[in-house]
């Protein structure tokens, strides 16, 4: 067992707390410009991962005057809360608002920037809290995987899921793995999940919201190996705003960013938000 408070009293880089109305710690780690900025970046985490490895992005942003924010959701990194897992879809709901209140009591501009499974967190905090958005940056994400990406769940595996899920909700029982994944040997990584987290992010059945003015930016990895860029761009396809663009990034995969795949992200939040 991780003893995340331990962690996070030795945690010395610069970081902020959300404290939320339920009494818990959401962390927030800091890439902040020396100069005062009206404009923040709110990173979104993909499934195992938390705000940590995020770094490579948010110090790029930074060189470029934006004040980047990294959430680590609850049950993830530094924040409080059951590991792998979210009590109920309502609170998830608040975690997100509460930590865009916070943010924008600093700054005024307000960019959420969503990477595979922070996708899905930045369409629900679009469905949700959109007055206060200002744009979003998807990364590494579709509606379909590439096969044979994951084995196949056996009939067994999923009635004892089942079963310990309506006896003992909180309690991960599903394994996320898969070959080549990053973050192994971090100990803040999460590799197991309850069966009403995973009931919480099902792409399939998020949506975008229906009016959505804002800009928004979909990028895909050029060797992405979870997704393919046409399925991709099929996501791309589907949001409602005329302010839209669509981007490989070069020589990235699914995780894995070259230090150069990170300029026409870069271009764009220049020429669309400077």
């Amino acid at each position: 067992m991780v003893d995340i408070k331990r962690y996070r009293q030795e945690f010395n880089e610069p970081h902020y707390f959300v404290n939320t109305s339920d009494k818990k710690v959401l962390f927030l780690r800091a890439w902040i410009p020396q100069e005062e900025t009206d404009s923040a970046i709110l990173i979104f985490h993909g499934i195992t991962a938390h705000s940590g490895p995020y770094a490579m992005i948010g110090e790029a942003l930074k060189r470029f005057g934006f004040a980047v924010y990294g959430l680590d959701l609850r049950g993830h990194g530094l924040s409080d809360g059951n590991r792998g897992d979210y009590p109920s879809k309502k609170r998830f709901i608040e975690d997100i608002g509460e930590t865009i209140s916070f943010i924008k009591s600093m700054h005024k501009r307000l960019l959420i920037l969503g990477h595979s499974l922070g996708v899905m967190t930045a369409i629900y905090a679009s469905n949700h809290f959109l007055e206060e958005i200002d744009g979003l940056i998807l990364l590494s994400a579709a509606r379909t995987m590439r096969p044979g990406i994951y084995a196949k769940i056996s009939i067994f595996k999923k009635l004892k899921i089942l079963f310990n899920s309506l006896f003992k909700p909180s309690k991960p029982v599903i394994s996320y793995k898969r070959e080549g994944m990053t973050g192994l040997n971090d100990p803040l990584y999460n590799f197991k999940y309850t069966l009403r987290f995973m009931r919480i992010f099902n792409l399939n059945e998020v949506r975008f919201p229906e009016h959505l003015g804002i800009p928004v930016l979909l990028g895909i990895g050029e060797n992405d190996e979870l997704f393919t860029i046409e399925s991709a761009r099929a996501l791309f396809e589907e949001i409602p705003s005329k302010k839209k663009k669509f981007i490989i990034l070069a020589g990235a995969k699914h995780a894995e960013f070259p230090p150069d795949s990170w300029k026409e992200l870069i271009e764009w939040l220049n020429s669309t938000f400077k």
